[in-house]
């Protein structure tokens, strides 16, 4: 890069920040792991939800959510999941050559003292994999399918409650319920 094009590249990245400094946005994780997101996080619980995906689900949440610390449980996070594994790609022999696995989840972020649901909606993912004539390659690749499924369900979990947090924060700052 020419030192002509870097000069021109941090005079436009000066521009763009001060154009959007009146804007109002705001970093979600203002002030890192001290900040209103990352505490609301910490304070968020998480109970068991059932199954192998269940399992996993709720230990990629618990990660995220308690990575700035640990603090006394404010909020409860239920999660109900729907794991699905359907075979696609028929063969002329009526075996399946391909498969899709879909990982939904619906979840609540639950106020634990007034039992108000501050939260409630759903997100998923797919993934396909292809079905090999190794029944081990297969079923090692289905659940390679589901960790990495948990892993994304679980961060679009965490984004969306971080910003339930944030709006929950500038309500009590605003001093309404």
């Amino acid at each position: 890069m020419t030192r002509a094009r870097r000069a021109l590249a941090i005079a436009a990245a000066a521009l763009l920040g001060l154009a959007t400094t009146g804007c109002g946005l705001q970093p979600l994780y203002d002030n890192g792991g001290h900040g209103v997101a990352a505490h609301g996080l910490a304070a968020v619980e998480v109970p068991a939800i059932p199954g192998k995906s269940g399992w996993l689900m709720r230990n990629a949440l618990v990660d995220r959510l308690h990575a700035g610390g640990d603090a006394s449980p404010l909020y409860r996070l239920d999660v109900t999941l729907d794991d699905k594994l359907e075979g696609l790609g028929l063969l002329s022999n009526n075996t399946v050559e391909r498969e899709r696995r879909t990982l939904r989840a619906r979840y609540q972020l639950v106020d634990i003292a007034s039992g108000r649901v501050l939260l409630d909606a759903s997100t998923g993912w797919d993934a396909g994999l292809d079905v090999t004539s190794s029944e081990y390659a297969t079923v090692a690749a289905e659940n390679t399918a589901l960790e990495n499924l948990v892993q994304i369900v679980a961060d679009h979990i965490v984004t969306r409650v971080s910003l339930q947090m944030r709006v929950e924060a500038h309500a009590r700052q605003a001093g309404q319920p």
